[in-house]
């Protein structure tokens, strides 16, 4: 079954000012394309400025690093079942150097054997937050020994907020 938009297609002709001055500053990113959500946002220049820019920080500027950020990408494409985010990140997360044993298992809706305590940390995390929405104190505490308090808002920042997009 073929997708089709309800949204006007556009063309860089018809494009007004505000949508050519986002769409060259999301290809001239770290993003590279105009892919997934943006085909759509692109029609409203000031939301697709604004949702780019926080998801180029979420994925490329956190202080957890690409490893780390693109296992949290996975672990919510899993949880939500996003067969788009799991798509276009499950190469780069194996590239960063999440293990095969690790996104498998993630694929398949059970819970990962990690090597890397890490890993396992931010898999713990993601896993609270979408099935209970809160992070207990001990789990809190041991995210903050292990990342610091600004990673560890990062991670929940990014987690919550800006995960429904690559």
């Amino acid at each position: 079954m073929a997708i089709r938009s309800r949204l006007s297609e556009l063309v860089a002709e018809q494009m007004d000012d505000a949508q050519r001055a986002v769409l060259e500053e999301i290809l001239s990113g770290p993003r590279g394309n105009l892919d997934g959500p943006f085909l759509a946002w692109i029609h409203s220049p000031q939301l697709a400025s604004h949702a780019q820019r926080l998801g180029v920080f979420c994925r490329f500027h956190t202080r957890l690093g690409l490893r780390l950020s693109e296992l949290s990408i996975l672990v919510t494409a899993a949880w939500w079942q996003s067969q788009a985010e799991w798509q276009i990140h499950e190469p780069i997360a194996r590239g960063a150097g999440i293990s095969d044993q690790v996104i498998d298992a993630l694929r398949q809706g059970t819970e990962p054997v990690f090597e890397h305590d890490d890993e396992r940390l931010v898999y713990r995390l993601g896993q609270a937050l979408y099935a209970t929405r809160r992070i207990d104190d001990g789990l809190y505490a041991q995210a903050v020994q292990a990342f610091g308090e600004p990673a560890v808002v990062e991670l929940v920042g990014s987690s919550v907020t800006t995960r429904w997009w690559p």
